[in-house]
């Protein structure tokens, strides 16, 4: 489930930088190699606790996924069509829960928060502002 919702959030934060005018391919951290969005995934970063591995726990706590949920093949594990559904409604959950922005300090959605990101990203690039600040909660 974690690799999914790596994937998931992978996914979000690409589409979080090009929606801001990024090359998601062109990172800082992560090596560029082809078909690798580094930029998004050095962005993901910030948001695999918060957004992934939470999606997970909360599947797992409130039993949305249970063991009958995967199907086993050799000594593969994957989730069932009915738990990869379960999956996506406690991902999508979370990238729709509403907090208050750290720096904003007004409601937005995670998926919202991963674009501002990418705003803030793109104003320390072209000066506006002095330092980039990571997403934090707390």
């Amino acid at each position: 489930m974690l690799s999914l919702a790596y994937s998931l959030l992978a996914k979000d934060c690409t589409i979080g930088a090009l929606a801001v005018g990024f090359d998601p391919y062109i990172g800082f951290y992560h090596q560029p190699r082809f078909g690798r969005p580094a930029l998004a995934l050095d962005i993901m970063e910030e948001f695999r606790p918060l957004i992934a591995e939470s999606a997970v726990l909360t599947a797992i706590n409130n039993r949305m996924i249970t063991e009958k949920d995967f199907v086993r093949a050799g000594r593969a594990v994957n989730l069932t069509a009915a738990g990869r559904k379960q999956f996506f409604v406690a991902y999508e959950q979370r990238m729709s829960h509403l907090i208050t922005h750290p720096i904003f300090d007004y409601k937005v959605t995670y998926r919202r928060s991963i674009e501002l990101q990418f705003r803030i990203l793109a104003r320390y690039l072209t000066g506006e502002i002095e330092q980039y600040v990571p997403f934090m909660t707390r």
